[in-house]
């Protein structure tokens, strides 16, 4: 892993990297920051907004500027938006100037978490498990080889998730760093 006093946290909507970005950040007394937030705040519309004026790919230009951005602070715990790692770019600058933790949920738990969530502007379509079943299937590749460390989310509470990251991440800076994304599960 880099030596970085950063954390980001990368995983499909709904795996929870906002919740549990916020409570390890307050531990660690690190600044959190979620990039889709950073993007609403900077553009003053909501993300559907923004997917209905520029589309997804102007949406993804603009997520790839915060995100370099956001990578060279110092003290942070970064939540992506779900289609981050989507870039090449963002996949290299969250490697390499942090460390990287993928939360990863299979599609029916995330389906059940975000079914009533009218913001996710790729999940407003008749069959959403579907979609999230494709994105899994073409997104999960791209977050092991971005991730340091792979954690299972699951049905556990936000603090028994967070505790198993904080044994990981301990375990983590005590080793060398060498070798494939650790897991937890």
């Amino acid at each position: 892993m880099p030596p970085s006093d950063n954390i980001f946290l990368i995983g499909l909507m709904g795996a929870g990297k906002t919740t549990i970005g916020r409570v390890l950040a307050r531990q660690r007394q690190l600044a959190f920051v979620d990039s889709d937030h950073e993007i609403v705040a900077r553009c003053g519309v909501p993300i559907p907004t923004i997917f209905e004026i520029e589309g997804e790919a102007g949406f993804r230009r603009r997520e790839s500027a915060v995100i370099d951005e956001l990578t060279q602070r110092h003290g942070i715990v970064l939540a992506t938006g779900g289609g981050a790692v989507l870039s090449a770019d963002n996949r290299a600058w969250l490697k390499s100037r942090g460390t990287v933790v993928y939360l990863r949920a299979q599609p029916q738990e995330l389906w059940l978490r975000t079914r009533h969530d009218r913001n996710r502007p790729l999940l407003q379509t008749g069959d959403p498990l579907k979609k999230l079943q494709e994105l899994y299937a073409v997104r999960h590749p791209l977050y092991m080889e971005t991730a340091h460390i792979v954690l299972d989310t699951g049905r556990q509470s936000v603090h028994s998730l967070v505790a198993r990251l904080e044994r990981v991440l301990a375990g983590a800076d005590a080793a060398d760093g060498a070798g494939d994304a650790e897991s937890c599960g």
